[in-house]
């Protein structure tokens, strides 16, 4: 089995999956389509907002347990998958057009967590 987070396997396209490779992809995507004129940081953060809703929407009315076992249902594993990437997509776009490090921010968060809940 091959684990999801290491960024040495090829993706599909037989680039190393990395969050640069990626926001490249995105970016040729969208300058492909002409759609750089709506991706501003407004536009982004808004889009952003609406995928995770839509994520959340998935979640809405389960019990906890049946949060925990949504994966099961092929069906709702790919709307939860799809919502996932959407998610991830726009917040990428979104740390491209501000110059945001999403690593370096999470990592720096992470970092200021560990000093504000200690042990």
């Amino acid at each position: 089995m091959t684990d999801p987070l290491d960024a040495s396997q090829p993706g599909p396209h037989g680039e190393p999956l990395d969050v640069a490779t990626l926001q490249r992809r995105l970016a040729e995507f969208a300058a492909a389509r002409n759609w750089q004129p709506y991706h501003t940081p407004k536009n982004l953060a808004t889009a952003l907002s609406v995928e995770a809703s839509e994520l959340v929407e998935i979640f809405q009315w389960l019990t906890p347990e049946e949060s925990a076992r949504v994966m099961a249902d092929p069906d709702t594993a790919h709307r939860v998958t799809d919502e996932v990437a959407d998610v991830l997509a726009y917040l990428l776009q979104l740390c491209e057009v501000l110059g945001v490090d999403p690593l370096a921010a999470l990592d720096a968060k992470i970092d200021r967590n560990e000093r504000r809940f200690p042990i």
